[in-house]
C-alpha cells in the first residue's frame, strides 16, 4: 500500500506569499436574528393580508388548507426573493447612516 505524504508543499505555490485580504472585502455583520424576524414579519404580513383580500372572493368556498397552500405559493417567493432583500438593504443603509 502506498502512502501519500501530506506535508509536501504545493510546487505551484511554493515560495509565493499569500495575498493580503483588503479590509473592504470583509462582509458586513448580519443583523441579529430578532431584527431579521421583524423584517421578515414586516414583509410577510402585508403580503398575506393583501393576498387574502384579493383571493378571498374566488377562494371563499375552498378548503382552508387549499387556500393557505395557494396563498403561500405566491407570498413566500415574493417575500424571499423580492421584499425581504429590499427591506434588509434598507435596514443596512439606515444602520450605516446612523453609524456616521
Amino acid at each position: 500500500m502506498m502512502t501519500i505524504p501530506t506535508n509536501t508543499p504545493d510546487p505551484q505555490t511554493a515560495g509565493v506569499p499569500a495575498a493580503p485580504t483588503p479590509l473592504a472585502a470583509t462582509p458586513p455583520a448580519l443583523p441579529s436574528v430578532h431584527v431579521r424576524a421583524v423584517i421578515t414579519w414586516i414583509a410577510i404580513f402585508p403580503l398575506v393580508a393583501a393576498g387574502m383580500m384579493i383571493t378571498g372572493p374566488v377562494t371563499l368556498d375552498w378548503h382552508p388548507v387549499l387556500r393557505a397552500l395557494v396563498l403561500t405559493v405566491v407570498v413566500v417567493p415574493l417575500a424571499v426573493y423580492l421584499v425581504v432583500p429590499r427591506l434588509m438593504g434598507l435596514y443596512v443603509r439606515m444602520r450605516a447612516r446612523r453609524a456616521r
